[in-house]
């Protein structure tokens, strides 16, 4: 279901699994009549809908990938799971705390797998940073968080209706830098911390900022607690000055480790010296079609395991609106569909609130200063020597 925008990546991976003899595409929905050149194959049968599908097909598939819209995540999966399929459900799962938990107690009762694809989930990297941390090279673990400064075009934003919305036609959409394009650095973060699920979670507190004019946030801070008290931090915003790769930092006692999970890499840095490495990863599509194969195997990004991130998700949607950067802290770059903001210092604050879990106005971000203080001149000090 969807086979086009983030949907399309998934033909060639089907096709490798085919060649494989490890799957068939045997159909596909999508309301967007097919366009030449679009990669699915021939046989694929086509349909408008998934309740076409469901109706025409003669049996019901082994799985159905939904790489749909937010909102239409629940009820499709919902569809899917209850015709006998079992379901790879691209992220975030859904666009609620409540609507998750749906999800899980669906998956539960129907005894269908739900793998959700946040892809860094499949990567072998989880194993190697527990064997650093359990050796005790970077000694006792005392923070773990995240920094993403990526930079994203007024192109970016007009890409779909519901680009940048945190709200569309009456519904959630939550389409901000926490939850989308950022939104495996929250949930790998947590991966790394073992907090998974949503009962993992203590609390969640945000700082939702926007330089472009849109709904959703494009630069925010994040401080999530667990249940064993551990604090982690996110900084994240699409307005640097240049994209650089997103990381997670594992702070401890003697040293510490990035993990560049894009790559897959790690750098680990103590006083002895710095040394880096990379591991693989297994696709989380086929993965789920290992788990079908095994009954004592369990999926790499099962849908109950995504209820921490849900937890942040959750906490952005019913958040204040994101606040506006003061012209005073953006500078804007570019033309047309290649215009974009940059605010001033963004990467440096990002970089403290991942390492100090702590948000934006509480470390003195200029930019995150309320309005009054800034309309009275009272701007602090902007500098980056912090």
């Amino acid at each position: 279901m969807g086979a086009h925008g983030f949907g399309a990546s998934y033909l060639p991976r089907i096709a490798d699994l085919a060649a494989a003899g490890l799957a068939e595409l045997c159909a596909v929905a999508d309301p967007r009549p097919p366009e030449a050149g679009d990669g699915i194959p021939p046989h694929a049968r086509r349909y408008t809908s998934l309740d076409e599908l469901l109706a025409r097909e003669e049996t019901s598939p082994d799985v159905v990938v939904l790489a749909t819209p937010l909102p239409t995540h629940l009820p499709l999966a919902e569809q899917a799971m209850r015709a006998g399929s079992d379901v790879m459900l691209e992220k975030p799962p859904a666009i609620s705390l409540a609507e998750h938990a749906r999800l899980v107690a669906i998956a539960r009762e129907t005894g269908r797998r739900c793998q959700v694809g946040f892809q860094t989930f499949g990567s072998n990297v989880f194993a190697e940073i527990d064997r650093i941390v359990a050796s005790g090279e970077i000694g006792e673990v005392t923070a773990i968080g995240a920094v993403g400064t990526w930079v994203r075009t007024a192109g970016y934003w007009a890409r779909a209706p519901w680009a940048g919305r945190r709200r569309m036609d009456g519904l959630d959409v939550v389409d901000g830098v926490v939850t989308n394009p950022l939104a495996h650095a929250v949930a790998t973060a947590l991966r790394v911390g073992g907090v998974t699920r949503a009962e993992d979670v203590e609390s969640v507190e945000t700082e939702l900022f926007r330089a472009n004019a849109i709904e959703a946030d494009d630069t925010s801070s994040v401080r999530v607690v667990s249940r064993d008290g551990r604090s982690f931090g996110f900084g994240l915003t699409l307005c640097a000055p240049e994209h650089l790769p997103a990381r997670i930092l594992v702070q401890g006692t003697h040293g510490e480790l990035d993990l560049f999970y894009e790559t897959d890499r790690i750098v680990v840095r103590t006083p002895a010296g710095q040394w880096s490495r990379v591991s693989d990863r297994t696709d989380l599509l086929a993965d789920l079609l290992a788990v079908r194969g095994d009954p004592s195997a369990t999926l790499r990004c099962d849908v109950q395991d995504t209820g921490a991130f849900m937890r942040v998700l959750d906490a952005v949607r019913a958040a204040p609106e994101p606040v506006p950067i003061a012209s005073s802290f953006v500078t804007w770059h570019g033309d047309g569909a290649q215009r974009r903001p940059v605010v001033a210092d963004v990467e440096l604050w990002c970089e403290r609130a991942a390492r100090t879990a702590t948000t934006f106005g509480a470390l003195g971000a200029p930019f995150a200063a309320p309005a009054d203080l800034i309309a009275s001149g009272d701007q602090r000090d902007s500098s980056s020597s912090w």
